[in-house]
């Protein structure tokens, strides 16, 4: 049982393997059952259920993490606290379950839905496959992001707006600005934006710093887009 959360994971994550597949399709399914079974998630009983227990795991999720951290040693100011743009979403769709807010979604579901797919498909895992602590957690905190977005979009019937782009994207830098001076208070590095992670990662492909900085909010805003063409297309069609 030790060696599940231990540091160093025994075998190797290997992208796009029989494992992975199977998590990112397990995921696929969840959100397929989800607009399948959207009337009954409507209902006050089974909507509350779904909502607070889906909450309840991504807190447990965050906290484990820390917990996992400190129990090997690795857990720092520096880099452990849920300053980086995962743990923000994650806390946010939390918040966002709860309250069914839709400022907080408008931010949640481009930000969160956006970094949670990326993430999902290329993680940075490294030596940590399943049935790993790490590979398990990491699953299930991004996971859980996408789901909670897609409920609230799926059976709470939110939409974003193109407005919401234009909001979603200016929070994303006003946030980024105060981690910013956040890395220079306590010599971080959260979000990458004061230097490349030592592991190889699609920044390596996007310039030296600070360069790639700008780089990420092309591709940022890009994602934005893409992830509001269906409402789009809807609202054209007038579906929405």
């Amino acid at each position: 049982m030790k060696e599940l959360i231990i540091q160093d994971g025994n075998k190797p994550f290997i992208l796009f393997s029989l494992t992975h597949l199977l998590t990112l399709a397990f995921f696929v399914l969840v959100c397929v059952g989800m607009y399948i079974f959207r009337q009954q998630l409507q209902q006050k009983v089974t909507n509350s259920i779904f909502r607070y227990s889906l909450a309840t795991i991504l807190i447990i999720s965050e906290i484990s993490l820390a917990w996992w951290l400190h129990y090997i040693g690795m857990w720092s100011v520096m880099n452990s606290l849920p300053l980086h743009l995962s743990s923000l979403s994650l806390v946010l769709s939390t918040v966002l379950l709860l309250t069914r807010s839709y400022n907080l979604f408008e931010f949640t579901y481009f930000v969160g839905v956006g970094s949670a797919i990326q993430a999902m498909i290329t993680p940075d895992l490294q030596a940590y496959t399943f049935p790993h602590f790490r590979y398990v957690h990491f699953f299930i905190s991004h996971g859980g992001i996408l789901i909670a977005n897609l409920f609230i979009v799926i059976v709470e019937g939110f939409y974003p707006t193109f407005k919401s782009i234009v909001r979603a994207f200016l929070y994303l830098n006003v946030y980024t600005a105060i981690i910013f001076l956040v890395n220079l208070a306590i010599n971080g590095n959260y979000m990458y934006i004061m230097k490349k992670p030592v592991n190889p990662s699609i920044l390596d492909y996007l310039g030296p710093w600070p360069y790639y900085i700008f780089s990420l909010e092309l591709i940022a805003l890009a994602t934005f887009f893409m992830l509001y063409v269906p409402f789009y297309i809807l609202k054209r069609n007038k579906q929405l």
